[in-house]
């Protein structure tokens, strides 16, 4: 059985978000055209699709580093501030995205909450095993 640690990320968070998208139907709110992801960031994200490779990409972070909260993800997608003349610094992401997001994912039953972080259900576990395994049978063509 093909699993997320057989496929490349990129290919995995590329199809999964599409299928987030046109399947599950996540929902795009309305202020999320007009944030930045983070202090780090000058300009809000350029991609149309953002929204749904985020919620992908925090999918496959849960699945993979267990039970998270939002303040470890907020630390994984943060980046370097450009302060002008001093030295730059480690900002951490925006926490709204990241809790709407796990949210959503809560509601659609991908994720589920316990006492230390959100933790990939077995309903989320299957999702992604069968996305990964597709992306499997196309590498081998």
């Amino acid at each position: 059985m093909t699993t997320v640690y057989d496929v490349p990320a990129d290919n995995l968070i590329k199809e999964t978000a599409q299928d987030l998208k046109e399947n599950v139907k996540l929902p795009y709110p309305d202020w999320a055209q007009f944030v930045k992801t983070g202090t780090s960031r000058e300009r809000r994200p350029q991609d149309p699709d953002w929204w749904w490779y985020r919620a992908a990409s925090i999918l496959r972070r849960v699945y993979l580093d267990g039970p998270v909260g939002v303040q470890r993800l907020r630390t994984f997608y943060g980046g370097r501030k450009n302060r002008g003349h001093k030295p730059e610094e480690f900002r951490r992401a925006s926490g709204k995205i990241l809790r709407t997001l796990l949210k959503e994912l809560d509601a659609s039953e991908l994720t589920e909450s316990s006492r230390t972080g959100r933790k990939i259900s077995k309903k989320g576990r299957a999702y992604l095993d069968k996305i990964s395994s597709k992306i499997a049978q196309k590498q081998q063509t």
